[in-house]
């Protein structure tokens, strides 16, 4: 509602911010500091077909490595991939 008169001392400042809002929607998250938000926008991008490398630049990863963690969890995006069990099981 009110910008910052300056910046945050810290993550943990965005953390609890991130928490407290989370907690008055009435959002059950097991996770809820700052890094949802990183997490949330990765995925979106993803799922939007941002290649990895334009991730991690946005998300300043040093390693591609750490950027492939959210390929991970794109579920729908996965789901295309799936192939037939040989023998034909569904």
């Amino acid at each position: 509602m009110r910008a910052p008169l300056r910046g945050f001392a810290n993550s943990e400042a965005i953390s609890t911010i991130v928490a407290r809002t989370l907690k008055r929607a009435g959002i059950d998250s097991p996770h809820t500091g700052a890094h949802l938000l990183r997490h949330t926008l990765a995925t979106q991008m993803l799922r939007q077909g941002a290649a990895l490398a334009e991730i991690a630049l946005i998300l300043r990863h040093s390693s591609i490595n750490t950027t492939t963690i959210y390929a991970k969890v794109d579920v729908t995006a996965l789901q295309t991939l799936v192939q037939l069990w040989p023998g034909g099981v569904k």
